[in-house]
């Protein structure tokens, strides 16, 4: 049911005529001829029949499709609330009820795809056969859904033993054979740990062995959040990130402490577990084909958690038979998508309300007991259990949170993070990410150590790391890594170090040639996104090739109106030609194409800094700071800009941007600029009050100059 033709047998939804109020407008869903047809706002807002030509999904909601002539497979915005009446079902509604059509999911957009962003996953054998040049797609399958070979691979060694009859099976065949129905198949599917042992000192059981196999890897394919990257290598028998390039632990997708925020499908919180480390497996759990568990709920973290003590009330602090005093409950909290899809986290983190005292993660206590308070819950948690190993526990959210807020120590705690081989290497892999922009000695360390280390993961997060070291450093860091055998790494290697293609010698060029051809393979593989036809405009510019860069962000620019960064990147090649002009030009492009923007405003308050237009500019900075929720860096550059119009209101904007990031810097700018206009009389109280508040922070002697700078 992943996905079907649209008949009487597949379609759950009511189209007998039923319609929808959505915005003060009538959504129909109808049918005629044994046809479904909806009548609902097309790209252009107006009001248009639309065919539906293919069910997704079936519980706990159903998704419909809508085939275009140029072979796009978009999702309508509706979908089937198929769960029961008493739950709430059986009704349509709208799931993304706030989109306009400049948003990436509004349903006529990339966003809502089905060829570039759920294809891969809900059917099976998928060739996406887009055609760059006319902007169209001839997308095939083997099967409309996820069918036996989309899990076990090739089958034709299998049909074939299976057909010639037990009868004719070889003595190899036969002699020692596990599971019949495994002959023929190229991937083994089997759990990592056939045996579980009780050892001395262990409250949960132990692996007795583990011996890798392809299972979490094939599941991986689809239950991740991830990028494709071609249609052709091998990610189970390979490398996962031979074919797809896993999402790491980013503010976008998860909380500071690894919990889920966004949807990650759940690869990305199970590689953080120890239950990934012990060897477990999906069906260690689960059914593989109804993903149901394979025993009761309350019994499947028995399983191995056999002590006693993890089942009594002083464990789980609530009466037993309740569903708060269920495992799942405190240790794999759900997040509902989709409005009615609750998913549980798949981390298994211990609740930390300590660390949400500081780094403002929820947890699992406050989250039910919504009228008690963080300190009250660790308060609590304190008292039941006075010897935990876990409570004020180091944890790499603490790193995290404190990159977020570009705290002074932060670089030094994601080094040590990086280079903590207790922690799961997708954690130190997004902490060598995070280091992006650092340039301190133990950053270098952590980089050095990263690009030799064993996992992908961990090699994968060094190259962004090392973002912040320009020509030579860079070359030096990351040049190992373009020979690494795993495409998604020496890709991305050759993607970041091709900024310095004018500045490498023949040689050098030479190194980066071959794995540069294979990142230009990936873009073009995503030139039906603007985010490949950008990258490529940037391998292409990079290259002194000009006029090939302009096409391929023009393209950008065409297939994906609403992406941002192919209009901000086209500016400052402009720019970089001295053609502000046509620069702003295509700044005033794309901030009417996506209004929603922060950096097109952003770029366009620069643009016209440096053309004299001061009033203008300040105009646009605004802009962007109000947009960009959390940007300090947007604050304080508008800040520095006001000071010459209107110091005033350059304070206040200087305070915004300490107030959002707690950066010593801001507040130390702030205080800089009212020194620097200490003459005017209105602002002498707010000097005071800002030197008075930096005074908690810096040494007396910084106070003392701004004093003196300002004559007082």
């Amino acid at each position: 049911m992943a996905m079907k033709h649209a008949t009487a047998t597949s379609v759950l939804g009511n189209f007998s005529d039923q319609s929808l109020q959505h915005d003060g407008k009538t959504n129909r869903f109808f049918s005629k001829n044994g046809e479904y047809w909806v009548n609902i706002a097309g790209a252009d807002q107006k009001f248009a029949d639309f065919k539906i030509s293919y069910t997704f999904g079936v519980y706990p909601l159903q998704q419909y499709m809508v085939e275009f002539p140029d072979g796009r497979i978009q999702l309508i915005p509706f979908a089937w609330d198929s769960r029961a009446p008493e739950k709430g079902g059986q009704r349509w509604f709208h799931l993304y009820p706030e989109l306009t059509p400049v948003d990436e999911f509004y349903w006529t957009n990339a966003g809502q795809n089905w060829n570039f962003m759920c294809a891969d996953c809900h059917s099976t054998n998928i060739k996406k056969n887009y055609n760059e040049g006319s902007n169209s797609y001839d997308t095939t399958w083997s099967d409309i859904n996820v069918g036996c070979e989309a899990c076990h691979g090739p089958a034709s060694g299998h049909i074939d033993y299976i057909t010639r009859g037990k009868g004719e099976q070889s003595t190899s065949e036969s002699e020692g054979l596990m599971d019949a129905r495994q002959v023929g198949l190229t991937r083994d599917l089997g759990v990592q740990v056939k045996q579980w042992v009780a050892r001395e000192g262990e409250k949960t059981l132990q692996p007795q062995l583990i011996e890798p196999t392809e299972q979490t890897q094939t599941c991986a394919q689809c239950h991740s959040r991830r990028t494709q990257l071609n249609e052709t290598a091998d990610h189970v028998n390979g490398a996962f990130l031979d074919k797809y390039r896993l999402s790491l632990i980013t503010p976008e997708l998860y909380y500071h402490d690894g919990q889920i925020y966004d949807e990650d499908y759940v690869y990305g919180s199970f590689l953080q577990s120890r239950m990934a480390q012990k060897g477990v497996t999906c069906t260690n759990c689960h059914d593989p084909h109804t993903a149901k568990l394979t025993v009761a709920e309350e019994a499947v973290c028995s399983q191995c958690h056999v002590s006693p003590e993890y089942a009594s009330s002083e464990h789980t602090l609530h009466q037993p038979g309740t569903e708060a005093a269920k495992c799942t409950t405190c240790h794999m909290p759900e997040t509902t998508y989709m409005q009615i899809d609750p998913r549980r986290d798949h981390s298994w983190h211990v609740p930390r309300p300590d660390l949400s005292q500081h780094i403002k993660t929820p947890n699992v206590c406050t989250g039910c007991h919504q009228d008690k308070t963080n300190q009250w819950a660790d308060k609590e948690l304190g008292k039941r259990f006075p010897n935990s190993a876990y409570r004020h526990q180091q944890h790499f959210g603490v790193a995290f949170y404190a990159d977020s807020i570009n705290h002074q120590a932060a670089p030094d705690a994601l080094s040590y993070t990086a280079q903590d081989s207790s922690l799961s290497d997708i954690i130190r892999g997004s902490a060598l990410s995070r280091m992006a922009g650092n340039t301190g000695q133990n950053t270098l360390v952590a980089l050095a150590r990263a690009v030799k280390h064993d996992s992908e993961l961990i090699r994968l997060g060094a190259i962004e790391g090392a973002s912040g070291y320009g020509w030579p450093e860079r070359w030096q860091i990351l040049s190992p890594l373009l020979t690494d055998p795993v495409l998604a790494v020496r890709t991305e290697t050759a993607g970041a170090l091709v900024e310095f293609w004018q500045q490498m010698l023949l040689q050098q060029r030479d190194r980066l040639n071959g794995p540069l051809q294979e990142y230009i393979e990936i873009q073009k593989f995503n030139a039906d996104r603007g985010f490949g036809r950008t990258n490529l405009a940037n391998v292409y510019r990079a290259m002194g090739e000009m006029d090939k860069a302009v096409l391929w962000y023009q393209g950008a620019i065409e297939v994906e109106p609403y992406f941002a960064n192919s209009y901000v990147n086209l500016a400052d090649l402009y720019r970089s030609q001295n053609n502000d002009e046509l620069a702003l030009q295509v700044l005033q492009q794309g901030m009417e194409a996506q209004p929603n923007d922060s950096a097109l405003p952003y770029s366009a308050g620069l643009a016209l800094l440096r053309t004299g237009k001061a009033e203008k500019a300040n105009q646009y900075l605004k802009r962007a700071a109000e947009k960009a929720v959390g940007n300090a860096h947007y604050w304080y550059v508008y800040g520095l800009a006001l000071e010459k119009s209107d110091v005033l209101a350059s304070s206040r904007a200087l305070s915004s941007a300490f107030d959002i990031s707690g950066n010593p810097q801001h507040l130390y700018a702030q205080c800089e600029v009212l020194a620097r206009n200490y003459q005017l009389g209105e602002v002498a109280a707010e000097f005071e009050s800002c030197t008075q508040q930096l005074g908690q922070i810096v040494a007396p002697e910084v106070v003392k100059q701004l004093k003196v700078r300002a004559g007082n």
